[in-house]
């Protein structure tokens, strides 16, 4: 199984993440988290007050940006930001800064720049309609915005950070509007993805039904 490539995409909070990460390791794929990357990106314009308004001074910022993943650790200018690109204040951000071209194609050249020759799983917005369209196996994960709150909220909690249920579900449902109607690589289901409604199901659950896919694409 070489350049072996599976596509998770899908909302916030559908469990993207999650997902692919078990998938990579009972498979010994490479996992690419490509939200977190465009999260550096927004951390960064955090970290320096670059207004979102100031479009070109964020695409200008790109050439003072580097980004480095390390396992599960995420290296911003050389610095660990793991735990800070997931805090509330990047996630309210991050869909402006992701919609904006040039942050869009800087990003699209080095996740397929990483990926090059080797087996992965991503997992994002446009991994199957832009970044890799002929990838072998495509997922596109949905859950509703009330069970991906209700979701995000236990993570919260569970990194100790307080938030109110109705400020993230209002969050979500923003998200899903930027995501899905901006301009460039807007959030959609390829054409060749199959759906999956995590809603009802459990992490397990879904790990078997795509398990199963990939087996069904390996011929094992």
């Amino acid at each position: 199984m070489e350049n072996f490539v599976v596509a998770i995409d899908g909302p916030a909070g559908s469990g993207k993440s999650t997902i692919a990460k078990i998938i990579g390791k009972d498979y010994g794929l490479t996992y690419l988290d490509t939200g977190a990357m465009y999260r550096m990106v927004a951390l960064y314009t955090l970290k320096n007050n670059i207004s979102l308004e100031n479009k070109e001074e964020i695409v200008n910022a790109l050439e003072k940006i580097e980004i480095d993943i390390q396992g599960e650790k995420f290296i911003l200018n050389g610095e660990d930001v793991s735990k800070e690109i997931r805090t509330p204040e990047v996630a309210s951000i991050v869909s402006p800064v992701a919609a904006i071209k040039e942050v869009r194609v800087k990003l699209v050249e080095l996740q397929r720049e990483i990926s090059s020759g080797k087996k992965v799983i991503l997992d994002g917005r446009d991994i199957g309609t832009v970044v890799f369209p002929k990838a072998d196996l495509k997922i596109f994960l949905v859950a509703s915005p009330e069970e991906r709150a209700k979701r995000r909220m236990k993570d919260y909690e569970s990194k100790n950070i307080k938030e109110n249920f109705e400020e993230v579900l209002a969050s979500i449902k923003e998200r899903d509007h930027i995501d899905s109607t901006r301009k460039e690589s807007p959030l959609k289901k390829a054409e060749d993805a199959i759906e999956i409604d995590t809603s009802f199901l459990n992490i397990s659950e879904v790990v078997d039904k795509i398990s199963s896919l990939i087996n069904n694409r390996i011929g094992r």
